[in-house]
């Protein structure tokens, strides 16, 4: 890539020996850093127009650093670009190789700015495309989640608390609790959006330039809303990939929730749904199983991008201003958390539209567990009893049930009066779980009328991004 001698760092006046051959491999971050590549462009392209506006630099100078850049660029893209780790970085390998392009010329391109505001700068612009990214994958998943939660708006599902059954409820509703989880975590992801959109380049090293820049025009030039205001915290500030990292860990942990759900639900002791076959591994040995290889996976690797967040935290937690070399530190663990949660909705978006739910295994369970005594009660209390005094009432009901092996809904009702002659012929109309469900028709609960109003809402609030 370069004729210049790569032993000889454009940092290295000051420097009378060269650097040790394992600290120069310790300490570049040019084999990760190097994705940056298309974002340093664009932040040095900016820049460089910048310093023609201002007049540090002619038009045909800035005309060269352009044509220059977008040659190495091309290169990259590629893969005829030669990366070297005695350059260090990707800035240091793309200034190189501008120099080698256009001559001394390419060494004007850093007039007025640092490696320290270049890479905040980089990471910022880096991050927001992702942001974007994940935003658009994160949307499709809960258009996913609220086809299925639409479709099944009247399957029936136990309702569970404790792991226990506790109340009939829907399909369609127990989805949509899902998306409510993801629409928060939506919402959190814009919020952080807000706080990456800020452009630290000018701030240099640490405390400006005294060349006449113009930074609100370079943020501009690179869609930021506006330039950071203080020079010792826009080079060392790193609260936003913190952020991202907090959104991340938030949302595969609900990703995780939905994920041991769905374990359950394959399994042969729930059998509530199927997924495709695609979505799934088989056995070496048993050739009977099919394993939801990707739910697990989507929970394993949630504790994967908790620990990167751990590590971010832990890593600005003692640094004094400004910038230190601590925060080469931070790229590895924020790329990862970015890859992962990307390959994670991806195939959950793929995945949910095609679950199918096993509607007769999930309305047996329902029946069991008397998910009804709730309403039971409820039924007791609009007749006139107070409320502890129907909870006993129910509770006998349910402990001669279980000695009998009798729901609620199978008992006669001579069997359901002997432990309150309140109860009436009626009481049937509540203890079916249709009844149930349908029962509770307010905004928030599982009347099917009331899930397929709510999975409008949420369709159309997702429509609106």
């Amino acid at each position: 890539m370069s004729e210049q001698d790569p032993t000889i760092k454009p940092w290295g006046g000051r420097f009378s020996e060269p650097t040790d051959a394992f600290v120069e491999r310790f300490t570049a971050s040019v084999d990760f850093d190097q994705r940056l590549y298309h974002h340093d462009i664009n932040g040095s392209l900016a820049h460089a127009k910048m310093l023609a506006k201002v007049g540090v630099l002619s038009d045909e100078e800035y005309l060269a650093i352009q044509t220059g850049l977008e040659e190495i660029r091309a290169d990259i893209a590629a893969g005829k670009f030669n990366w070297s780790v005695t350059l260090e970085d990707v800035h240091m390998n793309i200034e190189a190789a501008l120099t080698d392009k256009i001559g001394i010329t390419g060494k004007k391109l850093h007039t007025g700015r640092s490696r320290n505001d270049q890479i905040a700068t980089d990471i910022r612009l880096y991050l927001r495309d992702e942001i974007d990214s994940i935003a658009t994958e994160l949307s499709r998943l809960q258009l996913g989640l609220i086809e299925v939660a639409q479709r099944e708006a009247s399957t029936i599902m136990p309702g569970f608390t404790h792991l226990q059954t506790a109340q009939p409820v829907t399909f369609g509703h127990h989805l949509l609790a899902w998306n409510e989880m993801l629409q928060r975590d939506y919402s959190r992801l814009m919020d952080c959006r807000k706080r990456v959109n800020q452009s630290p380049l000018g701030a240099a090293a640490l405390a400006g330039t005294t060349y006449p820049i113009d930074r609100h025009y370079t943020a501009e030039l690179l869609g930021f809303e506006a330039p950071t205001e203080n020079s010792l915290d826009s080079v060392s500030d790193r609260d936003f990939a913190i952020e991202f990292g907090a959104f991340a860990s938030l949302l595969m942990t609900h990703m995780s929730r939905f994920s041991d759900e769905l374990v359950l639900w394959t399994s042969a002791q729930f059998n509530f749904i199927e997924l495709p076959d695609r979505f799934c591994t088989g056995s070496s040995i048993m050739p009977q199983k099919k394993n939801p290889d990707v739910p697990e996976l989507v929970r394993g690797k949630s504790g994967r991008v908790t620990g990167h967040l751990i590590s971010l935290l832990m890593l600005m937690k003692s640094q004094p201003l400004a910038y230190n070399k601590d925060n080469q530190e931070d790229k590895e663990p924020l790329f990862d958390t970015i890859d992962t949660v990307k390959d994670c909705l991806k195939a959950y978006a793929d995945m949910v539209p095609a679950i199918k739910a096993r509607k007769e295994y999930m309305e047996e369970a329902a029946l069991r567990g008397f998910s009804t005594a709730t309403d039971l009660a409820d039924y007791l209390v609009r007749k006139g009893m107070p409320f502890r005094d129907a909870h006993e009432v129910v509770g006998k009901s349910v402990a001669y049930g279980v000695a009998q092996n009798k729901d609620l809904s199978e008992m006669t009702l001579q069997e359901l009066q002997q432990f309150s002659d309140t109860i009436e012929q009626d009481v049937f109309e509540v203890l079916t779980l249709i009844g149930s469900v349908s029962a509770r028709d307010h905004i928030g609960g599982t009347a099917p009328k009331q899930v397929k109003a709510a999975a409008e809402r949420a369709k159309a609030l997702v429509a609106q991004r």
